[in-house]
């Protein structure tokens, strides 16, 4: 009989594929002037690593999850009836090939509508449900479970408990490949770095995510993405308590890769700050 989709199956495939996939990164890291790198467009790169990491991880999940679609960064993929494996083999690829010990492999199961989860109840709308981010350099792995609970290395997080904007530190990410935006994204950056205790720009929007999930960021932001950056990320914080939407709220999940995130105290203060210039 085919678990359910909530079940500690997935997730234990997800956390296996996340271990196989950074195995291949960290050995990569110690060669990085060895590594074939290609250019998909501008500021956005491909290297060996990241195509050898994710062929890791699609042999676990088709191995384990048969079941499921994938869609994956480097190679694509298909959809699941069902459901669908969504994954980045190496968020923070700059980081990475700079040395900067700053990525992760992120992996998110996203169920559709129809489907049921726990074995009963439809869902009305695509739902990101399990969730998984692992920083290889830190050994810190971020799983969680869709209305269940988030972890880090197996101990339950939440977001943060800041109330205000005024005493929130935040995360946020530059335009950096699609500049079409920068226009609305930048007076809502002056706004927070006025308004707000500090912003940080680290690089790898599943780790701002995560680190929004275990309290270490009050709240994040960032347009332009793709939804492998911010599937699994979506699940960490709402699992942990908090809010990830989509910033237009348009989409149920960030899928369209403009997100903002943070916790249930301050996320709508976040998100009027942001929006107001869009």
């Amino acid at each position: 009989m085919t678990p359910h989709l909530l079940s500690a199956d997935y997730l234990d495939a997800a956390v296996t594929a996340a271990h196989a996939a950074a195995a291949i990164l960290q050995s990569h890291a110690l060669h990085r002037s060895d590594l074939v790198i290609n250019t998909k467009m501008p500021n956005d790169l491909v290297s060996q690593a990241d195509c050898e990491a994710e062929r890791a991880i699609i042999q676990v999940l088709r191995a384990r999850t048969p079941d499921v679609g994938i869609i994956a960064e480097e190679s694509g993929g298909t959809a699941g009836s069902q459901a669908t494996w969504c994954i980045d083999p190496l968020d923070g690829t700059t980081n990475f090939l700079s040395g900067i010990p700053h990525y992760a492999v992120s992996i998110a199961l996203i169920a559709h509508a129809g489907s049921r989860p726990d074995g009963q109840t439809p869902l009305a709308q695509d739902t990101p449900l399990i969730g998984v981010v692992y920083d290889p350099n830190r050994e810190e792995l971020f799983t969680a479970l869709h209305g269940i609970g988030a972890w880090l290395n197996g101990r339950r997080i939440l977001c943060s408990n800041t109330r205000t904007l005024a005493d929130a530190v935040l995360a946020t990410g530059f335009p950096f490949r699609d500049f079409s935006f920068e226009s609305q994204y930048m007076p809502g950056f002056i706004d927070a770095m006025h308004q707000t205790r500090g912003v940080r720009r680290l690089g790898a929007a599943s780790l701002d995510l995560a680190w929004t999930a275990c309290g270490r960021y009050d709240g994040y932001w960032e347009m332009g993405l793709a939804p492998w950056d911010v599937a699994a990320g979506t699940v960490l914080v709402r699992a942990a308590g908090g809010v990830c939407e989509d910033i237009r709220h348009q989409d149920p999940w960030p899928k369209g890769g403009n997100v903002v995130a943070g916790n249930s105290h301050l996320a709508t203060a976040l998100d009027i700050l942001i929006g107001r210039h869009l």
